[in-house]
């Protein structure tokens, strides 16, 4: 089979388009042709050796997606050849097959297609658990996303006007600022796309706190991390969650401490991945959940582009780069 390898830990130089062994069915695995590999963060990570899991050498990244169930292993009774499935699994999606634990495969919703089905499992699966689940957002309550314009931050701005929140989504272009406007969000902030200068993170801060009033922000969703978490920390408001989901700017941030103490609020790390391998019976409810928000129509992925398998290093290039105006989908 064709897939796009990664032979060493080098980021995007090191993949190439090559061949690899079909994978082999184990007893509760499903055999899936891939119709198409939704990008997400964490596969520009793994390329690098920076990701918290390192799989064996060659290996192709893609952590989510759609396509046929080819053939089941005999102890697998929920799916049978010719179904219509995603599915999420740690690695090996940019591939042309992939075989995966069926307790990782569900069923295509009835009426979406499979680009869709490629696109909604990660990102708003840890959306969801994120708001809900961890960071206890209400209807009424107030929430403040950075990175706003990426597969995360805009999943979140959709859920969060589902939750019933005032949402103010920020990001560093009006390309993106204008998808947040048309996915829900009430007010948006523009930022810098290096706030490096000490003199424009003050600013921000100044800016998130006149956008969040005299209460502050209840839950700050933040996939971005670097120099945009702390601005963000100080316009929380009291007993306030800021929920920490990834790095897409680069650097841990480093937070004062007092900042939680006079704040009265948490700081709450979001590992979805870590989560549902603990308690897969929250996998499930929230697959349920978003399936009937894809078929009312409450939520509904935006493709910002698509690649095909030969230039799948282009289409993780756009992620790395933050180039991504929604979510980056490549057909295998």
């Amino acid at each position: 089979m064709q897939a796009l390898l990664c032979t060493s830990l080098d980021g995007l130089a090191a993949l190439s388009v090559g061949e690899a062994p079909v994978p082999t069915v184990g007893p509760r695995d499903v055999l899936v042709r891939v119709h198409a590999c939704g990008l997400n963060f964490p596969d520009v990570l793994m390329v690098q050796g920076k990701y918290q899991r390192r799989p064996p050498l060659p290996f192709s990244p893609g952590c989510e997606f759609s396509g046929t169930a080819l053939q089941v292993g005999e102890e697998v009774h929920e799916f049978k050849g010719g179904d219509l499935v995603c599915g999420i699994s740690d690695y090996g999606g940019l591939a042309q097959f992939i075989a995966v634990d069926a307790g990782q495969v569900y069923a295509v919703p009835p009426a979406i297609d499979l680009d869709i089905a490629a696109a909604y499992l990660y990102t708003y699966s840890t959306s969801l658990y994120a708001l809900r689940d961890r960071g206890a957002l209400r209807g009424g309550g107030s929430l403040l996303v950075l990175g706003a314009g990426g597969g995360i931050g805009i999943s979140a701005v959709e859920l969060g006007k589902a939750l019933g929140a005032r949402v103010v989504a920020a990001a560093s272009t009006e390309e993106k600022l204008s998808l947040a406007r048309s996915k829900g969000a009430d007010e948006t902030i523009a930022y810098q796309a290096d706030l490096s200068d000490p003199g424009e993170q003050r600013a921000f801060a100044v800016r998130l706190k006149e956008f969040a009033g005299e209460g502050g922000f209840d839950v700050i969703c933040d996939p971005v991390g670097g120099p945009y978490s702390e601005p963000a920390l100080r316009s929380i408001a009291w007993g306030g969650r800021h929920l920490v989901i990834g790095f897409a700017a680069g650097p841990i941030p480093s937070i004062a401490l007092n900042l939680p103490l006079l704040k009265g609020c948490q700081i709450v790390g979001v590992s979805w991945g870590g989560a549902n391998a603990r308690n897969p019976s929250i996998r499930n409810r929230i697959h349920e959940e978003l399936t009937r928000m894809l078929r009312d129509g409450t939520i509904r992925p935006h493709i910002a582009a698509t690649f095909d398998l030969a230039h799948g290093v282009d289409a993780l290039k756009m992620l790395a780069e933050r180039g991504a105006v929604g979510k980056v989908i490549v057909r295998c």
